[in-house]
C-alpha cells in the first residue's frame, strides 16, 4: 500500500505477482487512491516483463487490511492502522528525485530497490 496506489505500491504488487506466481495472493491499495497509474512506473515494470494489466488505484479498506496476512506500506505519506496479529512492514524506498534524478532513470532505481525488498519478503514467506 501507499498513499495514491498509482506508483510504488503498484510496482511492489506487480513484482510480487511476477516472482511468486500463484503462491502468493497480492492486492495493492492506497489510503487516498489517485485517478490512475503512474505512466513512468508502468513503463519501468513493462520493460522488465512485469504486468499491471487490469490494475487501477484502489482504496485500502478496513476489510482488505483485516483479511491480509502481511501488509507492506511504501513511504511515509500513507498512514494505516493494522490490526494486531497481521505482519506489518514499512518500506522507505529510495527517492532519486531528491538527488535530481528524474524520468526513466528514477523509476529504474526505485524498481531496483523494490525488487530487492520483494525478493527478501518472498523468501521470508517461504
Amino acid at each position: 500500500m501507499c498513499k495514491k496506489n498509482g506508483g510504488k505500491s503498484q510496482m511492489a504488487a506487480s513484482v510480487m505477482r511476477g516472482l511468486a506466481g500463484q503462491d502468493v495472493q497480492v492486492l495493492s491499495a492506497g489510503t487516498h487512491p489517485g485517478s490512475g497509474l503512474n505512466a513512468e512506473s508502468v513503463q519501468a515494470l513493462e520493460a522488465r516483463s512485469y504486468s499491471v494489466e487490469g490494475e487501477y488505484p484502489k482504496e485500502a479498506s478496513v476489510e482488505r487490511v483485516a483479511q491480509a496476512d502481511c501488509v507492506v506500506v511504501l513511504g511515509n505519506e500513507a498512514q494505516l492502522e493494522v490490526p494486531p496479529g497481521i505482519r506489518f512492514e514499512r518500506w522507505d524506498t529510495v527517492e532519486p528525485s531528491l538527488q535530481g534524478i528524474e524520468g526513466a532513470e528514477r523509476m529504474n532505481l526505485i524498481l531496483d530497490d523494490i525488487e530487492e525488498r520483494v525478493r527478501d519478503l518472498l523468501a521470508s514467506l517461504n
